[in-house]
């Protein structure tokens, strides 16, 4: 199990990214949360580390058809026992 913080930058807000993303956790059977921040979009995200990373390379990939990401960064994190599904904030 692991956890990470994704920052992703791009044509991500406005575009239906977070509902895209949050569909995508629950494909991959990823837990967490997603919300709009500043100019970016802000992903906390926790599982198995071959959900997580698959989950991770479909968000960077482009979670919805409209969105472009530029750019993005992802930083390890401690686990949180108490998330038990994957919203939109």
């Amino acid at each position: 199990m692991e956890r990470k913080h994704i920052q992703v930058f791009g044509t991500v807000q406005g575009v239906g990214f977070r509902f895209y993303t949050q569909r995508l956790g629950n494909q991959h059977h990823v837990v967490g949360t997603v919300q709009n921040v500043e100019d970016y979009v802000d992903i906390y995200a926790q599982g198995e580390k071959e959900n997580l990373e698959a989950f991770i390379n479909s968000v960077i990939a482009g979670a919805s058809p409209a969105s472009h990401v530029t750019n993005y960064q992802v930083e390890d994190l401690d686990i949180d026992e108490t998330l038990t599904e994957f919203k939109t904030i």
